[in-house]
């Protein structure tokens, strides 16, 4: 399933209908101070396909419209994976399928997705050294921890989420499952004492 992305539109256009559903769902809430979002979407230059539609590369996020707040809210996303250039299916599938990856592996995969390996091996560095220490794991792994053992990231989560012989649902679902480490802040890691 996770050797390789659907490459119909239909999937990148499912993927943003899913980004605008947790998109209303946030404007709904409107911002903590009680003030109306809205719409302050931004453009972004996402790599890792040969070419996504204008409305598919901006990211979906608001702003509060009263005066002395103004606070953006960014909701989470299933197409982008917090500030990575990549989109986040592509980070997902390249370190997945960089663990224990060949030096051939890794130039396939850098010609195939234009991901230069530096950037290659810092995904991983996130994937081992950083994923595991964030909040949201810690409370998150308990949903995966069942169904797999958690040793190598991101490989042991595909395969636990990714199961079935739908990829385009597969996706869906993995994405949706990290969509909250997509917002800012959803990253920051725990210092434990």
């Amino acid at each position: 399933m996770y050797h390789d992305l659907p490459r119909g539109a239909s999937f990148w256009r499912f993927l943003f209908s899913v980004d605008q559903d947790l998109a209303a769902n946030v404007r709904n809430k409107g911002c903590a101070c009680g003030g109306r979002l809205h719409a302050a979407h931004y453009p972004r230059k996402p790599r890792g396909v040969d070419h996504l539609p204008e409305p598919y590369t901006r990211r979906l996020s608001f702003c509060c419209d009263k005066d002395g707040c103004r606070k953006r809210v960014t909701p989470p996303s299933v197409r982008f994976l917090g500030r990575k250039v990549y989109l986040g299916a592509v980070v997902v599938l390249v370190a997945a399928m960089r663990q224990g990856a060949t030096p051939r592996r890794v130039r396939e995969l850098t010609r195939h997705f234009g991901a230069d390996r530096r950037t290659i091996a810092r995904w991983q560095v996130f994937w081992r050294e950083q994923f595991p220490n964030t909040p949201f794991w810690r409370v998150a792994r308990a949903q995966v921890a069942l169904l797999t053992d958690l040793v190598d990231y991101p490989l042991s989560i595909v395969d636990a989420l990714c199961r079935s012989d739908d990829a385009s649902k597969d996706w869906v679902k993995l994405l949706t499952f990290l969509s909250p480490i997509t917002v800012p802040g959803a990253l920051a890691i725990e210092i434990t004492a």
